[in-house]
């Protein structure tokens, strides 16, 4: 016989022989993790760092503070580094060092050796339509007490103080917002004219600026509106830039606050697309709006209503002289970051950074300043007719008297126009022998 001789073998033999094989080849072989994280990012505010872990999927982990030395751990199960830990910045944050190993076979372990007492706290984020899974942990320094308010609305203190504008560059951090040609971002883009709208506030007499967000980091919708009112606010502007799915879309508009629903189909899509900046910007949503529930149906924000929506229409009405308006009138939608109901509150948005030639402008430094000042100018002619009681303008109101100071740009025809007087008039009051002013100079504005 000849051919080639092969050894016999059951099916049955054969198979157990395999399932052994495989079996063995398991023990053998290196322990497969269930999930990565495929980045690590920190972001610095002015009483925090935050530190987001970017996951491939959910993920269960815990918390741990050790003492001597000071440590932050953080126990993700079943799960894999992907970043490099040394190439994220730690520069003016609470951390010396971050490290990491595996615990229990599996287990990612990351340490953060601390250089300054924290308080941690961490949760986790779904995967939305912007960002996948993440595990936030948030440091507040211990050694950085909050502020107390600049200005207090007392009797003590109540006869001449300034007018308090809370200005909110939406979005930040890890929220950039809308996104527009070339990498545009919208949180960059409102920062820059929310600073502008600052400095022309810081120049007059009788206001004083107060900044919600003062560099790239993200503030929750609801901690907005405490820090608006820890600074005993009498206004919050949120500035925005407008997108939508089509390019074509522009214009800029201004919105209040509306208890019974939108005022058009697109403020309610512009409504729930701000609203779930806490969704991508990393906010735990475990605790609820109790403030909100408690005094939304408050005689008060009646007031407050018609406040914001006085307000709002100067500011429409300035920013008209610079820009196609998306809506010619100011509208109403359930927006979450004006749900104070005692501080009049506007968002405006600033033209749409999805339309490429609104892009083009709102990334210049020129236009952003000319959208500042119509912002500046609306809210300022509101507030010297009708400022509250305790103030310097009202002050000044009641005794025939304002004051204002010259800022780059201005003329005194464009002055006149602002309060409503004449240019003679303005130069009889001042002595001036011509038109000509300078930056600085203080101007006296008669009452008629």
């Amino acid at each position: 016989m000849t051919g080639r001789w092969t050894p016999y073998r059951s099916r049955k033999t054969g198979i157990t022989c395999i399932a052994l094989a495989l079996f063995l080849g398991m023990l053998n072989a290196p322990v497969a993790f269930g999930l990565d994280v495929r980045d690590v990012r920190l972001w610095r505010a002015p009483d925090h760092t935050r530190i987001v872990f970017d996951l491939s999927a959910p993920a269960s982990h815990k918390l741990i503070q050790l003492t001597n030395p000071n440590r932050i751990v953080v126990d993700i199960s079943d799960t894999k580094l992907q970043a490099e830990l040394t190439k994220v910045p730690l520069a003016d944050t609470p951390i010396r060092r971050m490290r990491s190993g595996v615990r229990d076979g599996n287990d990612l372990r990351v340490v953060l050796d601390m250089q300054s007492p924290v308080t941690p706290r961490s949760f986790v984020l779904k995967a939305n339509e912007q960002r996948g899974d993440r595990l936030v942990l948030d440091l507040y320094d211990k050694d950085r007490e909050e502020a107390a308010p600049s200005v207090k609305k007392s009797i003590e203190n109540s006869s001449r103080r300034d007018i308090v504008i809370a200005i909110d560059a939406g979005h930040g951090g890890e929220d950039p917002g809308a996104s527009g040609p070339g990498g545009l971002r919208e949180k960059h883009v409102v920062l820059g004219i929310a600073n502008r709208v600052k400095d022309l506030f810081a120049r007059e007499s009788g206001f004083k600026p107060y900044m919600v967000r003062t560099g790239d980091y993200y503030v929750g919708l609801k901690k907005r509106r405490e820090l608006a009112r820890q600074a005993q606010a009498d206004l919050l502007v949120s500035i925005h830039a407008d997108a939508f799915k089509s390019p074509k879309a522009k214009g800029t508009s201004v919105y209040a606050l509306s208890q019974r629903g939108a005022s058009s189909t697109f403020a309610r899509f512009l409504a729930q697309r701000e609203n779930a900046a806490d969704l991508v910007g990393g906010v735990s949503l475990n605790d609820k709006d109790d403030l909100l529930a408690q005094v939304l149906y408050d005689m008060s924000m009646s007031h407050t209503l018609d406040a914001s929506l006085g307000l709002g229409s100067r500011v429409l009405g300035n920013m008209d002289r610079i820009s196609k308006l998306h809506r010619k009138q100011v509208e109403q939608a359930a927006f979450v970051v004006l749900k104070s109901p005692d501080i009049p509150s506007i968002l405006v948005e600033t033209g749409f950074i999805s339309n490429p030639e609104e892009a083009r402008l709102l990334r210049t430094a020129g236009y952003q300043d000319k959208m500042a000042r119509a912002i500046h100018a609306g809210v300022k002619s509101w507030f010297l007719e009708h400022p509250p009681a305790d103030t310097l303008i009202a002050w000044q109101k009641q005794n025939g008297t304002r004051e204002y100071v010259i800022a780059r740009g201005d003329t005194l025809s464009e002055i006149a126009l602002r309060f409503n007087v004449t240019v003679a008039s303005l130069r009889a009051h001042n002595s001036l022998p011509s038109n000509t002013i300078r930056i600085g100079q203080k101007l006296i504005i008669p009452t008629s």
